[in-house]
């Protein structure tokens, strides 16, 4: 179970998230949708370790919707915990307790029921969904596009810098898949890559590998304009997942 303090270094873009607070399964949940949504598809996105009221997930939550003409949903699937920002803006990662953090309720054990029952819950209503995931959303994305769901409960997924997988996720997804790996990344793993990179091709699923050199783990959510090539990672890897989404959750 690997995860990586560089994940927490963040920068706060400017705007206000324009969505609402509402509920998805039993989830609290931050909906945002473009004016004027197709009324048949959905995005479910698996925050980071930052959580689901981290403004940079929900601007980037906004940016899909707008682009896309969907709604997506942004769960709470930490039960209402979160790491200190105040602590992540400033750099004190002494005093944050990742291990704990993850080890007391939200380790991948606890936390999958939850997210299957978001994605079903968006299943139930929608005809198309799709899933991304960043960091600690990675593993999740993978998992809900696993073969033991059958029918499928997820028509595509993106993973960014994705953390705490295991050649199994891999192995198992049966959905196209789309990976957004930064070249610095302890957490993906060189290894990891070639395992995904080598496996997926064999499965004759549509698949979309995005390799941004330069830049590390957490740049795609991060975005932090004083870091080189940074921000531009992060819109190229926004525009990635737009374009991605549209060829899976277009009417036909």
């Amino acid at each position: 179970m690997s995860t990586s303090n560089c994940c927490l270094k963040a920068f706060e873009w400017n705007g206000t998230p324009k969505g609402h607070i509402g509920k998805l399964a039993n989830n609290q949940c931050y909906i945002t949708s473009s004016p004027s949504p197709n009324p048949n598809t959905a995005i479910l996105f698996i925050h980071d370790l930052l959580g689901w009221s981290f403004a940079n997930s929900r601007i980037l939550a906004d940016h899909y919707a707008l682009e896309t003409n969907t709604i997506v949903y942004v769960p709470d699937f930490f039960g209402g915990e979160s790491v200190n920002h105040e602590h992540v803006l400033a750099g004190r990662f002494d005093l944050i307790d990742l291990p704990g953090f993850i080890g007391r309720k939200n380790s991948r054990e606890i936390r999958e029921p939850e997210i299957f029952a978001c994605a079903r819950a968006l299943k139930s209503q929608y005809q198309k969904v799709a899933a991304v995931g960043f960091c600690y959303g990675g593993w999740a994305v993978f998992r809900l596009g696993a073969k033991e769901h059958n029918p499928p409960i997820i028509d595509c997924i993106s993973a960014g810098h994705p953390s705490m997988m295991v050649e199994k996720d891999i192995d198992e997804v049966a959905v196209p898949v789309q990976i957004l790996a930064p070249e610095i990344d302890q957490a993906f793993t060189e290894e990891m890559k070639m395992h995904a990179f080598t496996t997926i091709m064999k499965k004759g699923v549509p698949f979309d590998y995005q390799h941004f050199p330069g830049v590390e783990h957490s740049c795609l959510v991060r975005g932090d304009e004083k870091l080189k090539g940074e921000r531009e990672a992060m819109a190229r890897g926004k525009n990635a997942a737009v374009a991605w989404f549209k060829q899976f959750l277009d009417d036909e």
